[in-house]
Formats: structure tokens, sequence, C-alpha cells
């Protein structure tokens, strides 16, 4: 019998599970279609992209912060470590962010919500910067230096690129970047070890460099995708608060005695007060 009871609370659990797995897979799905349409209101505008990308170049120049092409000179010419930041770049943002959240939601599924909403968060206010600032990538801009060395090495992601699916003209922020920073921070506090902490603080680090190094991104790019998505993480901990304020708390007031029992009445009973009111006898001999 008890084994009976058991296996139905394991298969309730793992269809719940299934049920928030599905659910969640359609809140992911509806981001991305808003994301493709947020996509067709900068087709029209590349002119305006590539405007803004001189003017995202004279800034850094301004700041003594436009070093990407010398940075890309560094590595120029050497085949093992142009395609590690290309697998960086590639397998380090898609399956890395996937695995992570599926990890958060069946492993660690009381985290899952905060990081889940961050990243919701982070994405909303990316999208309104996508439409309000269109900017062509760096990798677009070859007569200031710059180098696409994804294309250069993985003609097929960027078909990918190059699909209905992918805002080519989207750099600024860099959730390249951004995302990951997010994942490495769910690693970092999350993670029980050693190892996974020190991936967490090790991701973003390289995906950094690895957007700066393949030419997609602008060195802004980065930092203002890593500032949206601090912010981001800041709105799903107030929505955490917000949440936790709501839930009302169980009652901790114990239960209190009376001052006077009643005691059934009978022919030889009295209440408790009436024996406290009662001189004590004392037995003489």
């Amino acid at each position: 019998m008890g084994v009976r009871v058991i296996d139905k609370a394991r298969k309730a659990s793992s269809h719940a599970q299934l049920r928030r797995g599905a659910r969640e897979v359609v809140l992911i799905a509806a981001a991305a279609l808003l994301y493709s349409l947020v996509r067709g209101l900068t087709d029209d505008r590349v002119n305006i992209a590539f405007e803004n990308a001189e003017r995202v170049i004279s800034f850094q120049r301004s700041l003594g912060i436009f070093v990407e092409p010398e940075m890309q000179s560094w590595v120029a010419g050497n085949d093992a470590v142009i395609n590690t930041i290309n697998a960086v770049y590639i397998a380090g943002y898609w399956p890395v962010l996937l695995g992570t959240f599926a990890w958060l939601l069946f492993r660690q599924p009381a985290r899952y919500a905060l990081f889940r909403n961050a990243l919701l968060a982070s994405g909303a206010i990316t999208l309104v910067i996508f439409a309000l600032f269109p900017l062509a990538p760096p990798r677009f801009l070859p007569e200031h230096g710059f180098v696409d060395t994804v294309s250069e090495n993985s003609a097929a992601y960027r078909d990918f690129s190059a699909s209905p699916f992918v805002n080519e003209y989207a750099a600024m922020p860099s959730l390249h970047f951004g995302w990951i920073l997010l994942v490495g921070i769910a690693w970092a506090t999350v993670g029980r070890t050693a190892l996974a902490k020190a991936a967490g603080m090790a991701m973003p680090v390289l995906m950094f460099t690895a957007i700066v190094l393949t030419g997609n991104h602008y060195i802004v790019d980065g930092i203002v995708g890593g500032l949206v998505v601090l912010l981001g993480l800041a709105v799903a901990v107030a929505l955490e608060r917000r949440r936790a304020q709501r839930m009302p708390t169980p009652a901790l007031e114990e239960p209190r005695l009376s001052q006077q029992q009643e005691v059934p009445a009978g022919p030889h009973t009295e209440t408790v007060d009436n024996v406290r009111s009662q001189p004590r006898m004392v037995a003489q001999r």
C-alpha cells in the first residue's frame, strides 16, 4: 500500500514538472515571437543602423577605448585562438543558456523564477533599445579594420544569423554577453561545487572577449548589455520580495490557558476558583 502511494506521488510530481516545463516553453516562444516582430521594425532602417555605428565608434574614440580592430590584429593568423573564440561565441551561448535554465527549472526550482524573470525583464528592456537604436555590428564595417572571424570559419552559423529569426542590426546591447553574465551569476550563486562557481565567474569573461574578437560587438555593447541584465535582475529581485510580502504568514500565537477552567458540574465537583479560595485544612493529630 505504501509503495503505491509513493509511486502515485512520484508520478504526480513528474507530471507537475512536465506541465511547468511546457508552460515555460510557451512563455519563451511568445518572447521569441515578440523579438521577431521587433526585428521587422529595423528592416527598413538599415541606413540609421550604420549611422548609429559611426556614432558609437566616434564615442569610443572620444573615450580612448576604440581598440577592437587592434585587439583583432593580435589574434589574426592564429587559427587555434580564432577557432576557440568562435566556439565560445557560438557554442557558449544558446546551449549554455538553455542548459542552465533547464538545470534551474528541474534541479533548482526555488531559484528558477528569479532568473527567468531577470531574463524576461532584461529582454523587454533590450527590445525597446533595439527599436529605438538600431545598430550595425562591427563586422559590417570592414573599412574601420573589423574582421568577421565567424563568417570565415562557420558559414552555416552566418546563414542562420541572416535568417528572419535574428536581428542583424541589434548590436546594442549585447545579450550574447548580458545573458551569459546572468547565467554566470546563477552558477556562481546557486552552484554547490567550486568548479560550478569558477565556471560561473569565467563564462562572462570569456564571452565578453569573444564578442569583441569575433567582430560581432563593440566594447560599449557589452558594457550596456551587462548593465541591462543587472537592471533586469534588480527588477526580478524586487518582484520576488513583493511576492514574499504578499504571502500570508502563519499565526505564531500559542493557545492561552484560561484562568478559569470550567469543570463539569456534579455533586462532588467544585470550580478551580472555589478550591483556591478555601483555606487549607491542616490535619491535626
